[in-house]
């Protein structure tokens, strides 16, 4: 297949400059941004993907369908992102549960009362300094968590993005998985990339912005499309999704 003419789960290359993969559209088949994934949206998306890419029906019949993953919306949902930022699931998993024996409830309060802790639970001085930026963030009221499930994928990126270490892929994923949003596509995910280039048969990982194109004929539902490729991805690798 050739690669679109433009210019982990999950593994993540944060903090590269890129489009903002989960922007809203304006078109009219794209739905309201605050509807949630439930069980039946996510069929009502996979058979509206198969019924336009092959590949991606034959991933669903080869597979089947992905859990809905999803993570309670809040800190601890974020930080646990933030801990997977470039690193495997299962890594990211271990520091948290590090980060948890340490220091009890993963709360902002929390992190900011145990700064001098962090790196004896096992944290590197960079993801150190990113919770605690989180956490400032969210004690000084520069981010209210609770608000965002009202706001739009727009406004949760704003919200966000200003945050020492909170990159577009940590608030791809947080939207996607937490706030359970049917249209958002991680272009910074490697197990996303990687997937894509296997499925369909590509020379080499396609760019951001390729995969932006790509994911043109996914909407609105490029957030069931992830999951369907991260699932095949996890399948082909005999692995399985830390929640």
């Amino acid at each position: 297949m050739d690669l679109p003419t433009a210019e982990r789960v999950t593994e993540s290359a944060e903090g590269q400059a890129g489009s903002a993969p989960g922007a809203v559209c304006s078109c009219g088949p794209c739905r309201s941004v605050h509807e949630m994934l439930t069980p039946a949206r996510q069929a009502e998306g996979l058979a509206e993907l198969a019924g336009r890419d092959p590949v991606l029906r034959a991933l669903l019949a080869q597979f089947g369908a992905p859990p809905l993953w999803s993570r309670p919306p809040g800190f601890a949902a974020l930080v646990l992102i933030i801990l997977e930022q470039q690193v495997s699931l299962a890594s990211a998993r271990a520091a948290f549960t590090r980060l948890q024996a340490r220091v009890g409830e993963v709360t902002p309060e929390v992190i900011l009362a145990s700064a001098d802790n962090l790196r004896g639970a096992g944290l590197t001085r960079q993801k150190s300094a990113y919770l605690l930026a989180l956490a400032e963030a969210v004690v000084n009221g520069r981010v209210d968590l609770d608000g965002l499930e009202r706001q739009d994928d727009a406004g949760v990126r704003e919200a966000l993005s200003g945050i020492k270490g909170v990159g577009p892929w940590t608030v791809d994923v947080y939207l996607l998985l937490a706030l359970l949003r049917p249209d958002i596509l991680p272009v910074g995910d490697l197990a996303l990339v990687s997937s894509v280039r296997r499925v369909y048969g590509l020379a080499e990982r396609p760019t951001r912005a390729q995969l932006l194109v790509m994911g043109q004929s996914w909407r609105p539902w490029r957030s069931v499309a992830t999951r369907l490729l991260w699932h095949a991805y996890l399948q082909e690798r005999g692995r399985s999704f830390q929640g």
